[in-house]
């Protein structure tokens, strides 16, 4: 062991430093503080991407005032003793990653709420971090997720005297070992409910202009759906990809999954199984949206069973993909 001049042996380095990111959450399930919550996230120019001076108008006169007390109903119906789902299911996420790396500090964000990315920053370079990544918890890439995520972290340091070493991730749609986790997850699934007459594969929308514009989301998305529809050896006409969660009146990717649900109805089809690939853990999208609303549309439609998937939430198989993929950023290869 080396001595500094005085014969004392120098302190260890500091461990380098994960920041997990998922998108956020409200408080609580107020209208109130969704309102706040909707307000951060509707205001961000990567999510919405119409001028300000016809945006702001729209926000604040139509959308917060009416949509807040609706979306109220909707959380509190899936709301948890630890509060939102998503912030727990992301907590025992990061925890489980911790465990997973331990050569690390695993940390936890929301893009908009609390924890706050500025503030797990500061936090991990008061205890000395001097190489951080930052690991957005979007699967696919989007200019309005991970690209938002990636100028959140850039608009903290931007100020700061010394930055830190710095890998921001793009994504993780196509590594082996969250496919892997995601079709194991499919497959007991299937042992436990039964297996449907086909898989629905359904993906948060993107307004199609910013498909057009050169987001490379649906690809991803695309390129995700089929290798997991490989892992478990589905034909084509065993599975089918969509596109749920669009809002307002402008065209968003298709096929859209409330209608496609519907059309599956129609067609005879009396049990079905859907997964959302895109959410690395469950929220109101997957339990209200899916579970609920979209099942209770499959079956005033005439379907009879709709099976949800669970998200891969705190699995130990989805936090050691998530912890391999960080290693191959954070440590050099000798210490792999």
């Amino acid at each position: 062991m080396d001595l500094d001049i005085n014969g004392v042996a120098p302190p260890p380095p500091p461990r380098p430093v994960l920041l997990l990111v998922n998108l956020g959450t409200p408080a609580a399930p107020t209208a109130s503080a969704i309102r706040r919550y909707l307000g951060q996230f509707l205001s961000d120019r990567r999510v919405v991407e119409i001028p300000r001076w016809l945006w702001w108008p729209i926000l604040y006169l139509l959308i917060l005032p009416f949509r807040a007390p609706k979306l109220a109903k909707k959380y509190a119906s899936i709301w948890t003793d630890k509060g939102s789902p998503l912030l727990a299911y992301s907590r025992a996420l990061a925890e489980e990653v911790q465990k997973q790396l331990p050569e690390a500090e695993v940390r936890l964000a929301m893009r908009y709420g609390e924890p706050a990315i500025g503030e797990q920053l500061r936090k991990a370079v008061a205890k000395g971090a001097r190489r951080i990544a930052v690991l957005p918890l979007y699967p696919q890439y989007s200019a309005s997720t991970t690209a938002s995520v990636h100028d959140a972290v850039n608009d903290e340091l931007a100020g700061w005297r010394r930055r830190p070493a710095l890998s921001l991730l793009s994504d993780y749609h196509t590594d082996a070992a969250w496919l892997d986790a995601l079709a194991d997850s499919v497959r007991a699934h299937w042992a436990e409910k039964g297996r449907g007459a086909k898989l629905v594969m359904s993906f948060h929308g993107l307004p199609k202009a910013q498909h057009l514009a050169g987001d490379p989301y649906a690809q991803q998305c695309q390129a995700t759906a089929k290798e997991l529809a490989q892992r478990l050896e589905l034909g084509p006409h065993q599975w089918i990809l969509t596109f749920q969660s669009r809002f307002g009146r402008a065209e968003w990717l298709q096929p859209y999954t409330d209608i496609t649900l519907k059309a599956l109805a129609h067609e005879g089809l009396p049990h079905l199984d859907v997964i959302c690939p895109g959410f690395a853990v469950d929220c109101l999208e997957t339990l209200e949206e899916i579970a609920v609303e979209n099942a209770a549309l499959y079956r005033a439609a005439g379907g009879k069973v709709l099976n949800y998937v669970p998200a891969l939430n705190a699995s130990e198989a989805h936090a050691r993909a998530l912890a391999a993929i960080a290693r191959r950023e954070l440590l050099p290869k000798e210490k792999q």
